[in-house]
């Protein structure tokens, strides 16, 4: 009797997570979109400030590995890094004539970090918070 109900519930709950669910599947030759995050080695390599996009690319994918990785091919500045993905970090690029993509010239080390200069110092201030000062600045 417990089961019995036990398995109507997990039945319905699985209904409701299966209405906006969709199995993403892509083809060898398809351009993706990157997903850029702090969790993924692209996270930490590439994302300097909070609005970075969140994705890179396009890039191609060159086969499938397993049910649910792709392995795409990176450019040189990212060669350092492991070319296989997950499908939930993909997002598929659809072709567009008039839309360029300019890569940012990036270089990336062994360690997956990189060096970001200032170009300039746009404003400079002190701010008083419960008698301390904090020094404020916008780099550009």
């Amino acid at each position: 009797m417990t089961r019995e109900k036990i398995k109507i519930s997990q039945d319905k709950q699985k209904s409701y997570c299966d209405g906006w669910r969709k199995p993403l599947e892509f083809q060898e030759g398809d351009h993706m979109f990157l997903k850029v995050s702090p969790t993924t080695g692209v996270g930490r390599a590439l994302k300097s400030k909070k609005l970075s996009s969140n994705f890179i690319g396009p890039f191609e994918i060159l086969q499938k590995v397993g049910s649910v990785a792709y392995r795409i091919s990176l450019p040189p500045s990212l060669s350092n890094m492991y070319p296989v993905f997950h499908v939930s970090q993909l997002r598929k690029y659809i072709p567009d004539l008039s839309h360029v993509i300019e890569l940012d010239p990036i270089q990336v080390r062994e360690n997956l970090s990189s060096n970001v200069f200032p170009v300039k110092i746009a404003d400079h201030r002190v701010k008083q918070l419960r008698g301390k000062e904090i020094s404020l600045v916008k780099v550009i």
